[in-house]
């Protein structure tokens, strides 16, 4: 865990920032001409410069694989891949991009703290420490599956939580989700850019995310840190997400500022997270340290950003247990999200969990997830003649598409809110006695019987 006592002369501050200079080392580790292909660029994150050629050859890939996926890919390289390229299922998770949403959801109790909290600066302790927590499942390495359009995903039985998504556009490919509880409501719109680079690919997070604690009516904003994901084709594959993130409270102007530190040379700095609560004059009134793969914890300051006498460091998040050995990597919590478990009563069969590439690619047929995802991706394609061949549009069923538009450091944001049918619709199935008890993964998935694909 990163010590608010690093440099006593320079101040938490100072000796926090100083980290950043170690970026340029990790970052600039290429192995040009390696194998043949020039600027191939290879980190280790546990070693040096020297380690990277040795590095190279390790990985998920077999030789001749890695030779013909680059063959395929290095024609994209600086362009954005998050929908253009069809990649083979060796490299996804039995999840998709909709249930990576919902897995913010697992530590939603510190969002239930930081309503039931009095202090504001502490209440942004709660609800920042909930954005770092999912970073810990964000570093899996496999890609999850993108959405179809229409395609959606319901969870409930977890901390009284209602929680819906739906993919609502397809080119971009964007998603929203909405989940509740007693304590709060949370709203996104989430439209991924990449920028692929042949061995690594940045990720930038175009969205808004909003929290409202119901309690006080506060109204929380979050912008996440871009994310690197390293040695795509040689070498290891690895997550790093250096930079800033930012949550601001709408309603009083306070914010809390932490900096996700880069990974160094030999490790260095790797999952270290720093930073403030700021007052709205910003002032530093708490600072924060830690693990994003770990923990995190607080302790108030002084003016300096120094601790306050008389207090100490206290802990207000730690990482769950996981289990040993996962195939992929999965936390207990992400196996409860691909579980009929935390599926409502009458299920969508829109839900993904109900995919049939997916559900394959779980129970380790690749081939079988390899046609079935190739399927469903020709039937979304033939939907989508159809219905521009009738000249109609794709409507989502439970978000509407508003005359908002979101500024974020990455682009312009279309925002889609919820329209409150999913919660009409969920009432009236939750309340119906008549509904017969159905096998869920009997259900065949057909998200285009939703939404306004075929009709005016």
């Amino acid at each position: 865990m990163g010590s608010p006592k690093k440099d006593q002369n320079k101040g938490f501050f100072s000796a926090m920032t100083s980290g950043l200079s170690l970026f340029g080392n990790a970052m600039h580790r290429s192995v040009n001409g390696l194998l043949g292909y020039e600027g191939v660029e290879v980190i280790n994150p546990e070693g040096g410069k020297e380690d990277a050629e040795e590095e190279a050859h390790r990985g998920r890939w077999k030789q001749e694989k890695r030779e013909s996926y680059w063959k395929m890919m290095h024609k994209y390289i600086g362009s954005d891949v998050t929908s253009m390229v069809t990649l083979p299922v060796l490299i996804f998770e039995p999840m998709t991009m909709l249930q990576k949403i919902a897995e913010l959801m697992e530590y939603s109790y510190l969002l239930d703290q930081a309503d039931e909290c009095e202090d504001p600066y502490l209440r942004l302790v709660y609800a920042s420490s909930w954005a770092i927590s999912v970073y810990h499942a964000y570093q899996r390495t496999w890609k999850p599956f993108n959405p179809i359009i229409g395609e959606t995903y319901e969870m409930v039985n977890h901390g009284g939580i209602t929680f819906i998504s739906e993919q609502v556009s397809h080119h971009p490919p964007m998603s929203a989700g909405h989940a509740e509880n007693e304590h709060f409501t949370y709203d996104v719109t989430s439209k991924l850019k990449t920028k692929f680079l042949g061995n690594s690919l940045d990720v930038y997070p175009v969205g808004r995310t909003r929290v409202t604690l119901k309690r006080d009516g506060v109204v929380l904003d979050l912008v996440p840190p871009p994310t690197k994901v390293n040695n795509l084709i040689f070498g290891r594959t690895w997550v790093d997400s250096p930079g800033e993130m930012i949550m601001t409270n709408l309603t009083t102007g306070d914010k809390v500022v932490l900096y996700f530190q880069p990974c160094g040379w030999f490790g260095a700095g790797r999952y270290e997270v720093d930073g403030y609560v700021y007052n709205a004059a910003e002032e530093p009134k708490i600072l924060m340290t830690g693990k994003w793969n770990e923990s995190m914890s607080y302790q108030p300051c002084d003016m300096e950003g120094e601790p306050l006498q008389g207090t100490e460091l206290k802990e207000v998040w730690h990482v769950a247990d996981t289990p040993k050995n996962d195939k992929f990597q999965f936390t207990y919590f992400a196996h409860k999200i691909n579980s009929f478990d935390t599926a409502p009563k009458k299920l969508l069969a829109s839900d993904s969990r109900l995919r049939p590439d997916r559900f394959a690619l779980e129970k380790g047929d690749l081939s079988k997830a390899g046609s079935e995802k190739s399927r469903l991706e020709e039937r979304q394609r033939a939907e989508k003649r159809t219905r521009e061949g009738k000249g109609h549009q794709f409507t989502p069923r439970w978000f509407d598409l508003t005359d908002e538009i979101s500024a974020t450091p990455w682009g312009d944001l279309e925002i889609y809110s919820f329209n409150g049918k999913y919660t009409e619709h969920r009432a009236t199935v939750d309340s119906s006695d008549s509904i017969d008890e159905v096998d869920m993964a009997s259900i065949e998935f057909n998200p285009w019987q939703y939404g306004n694909l075929s009709t005016e």
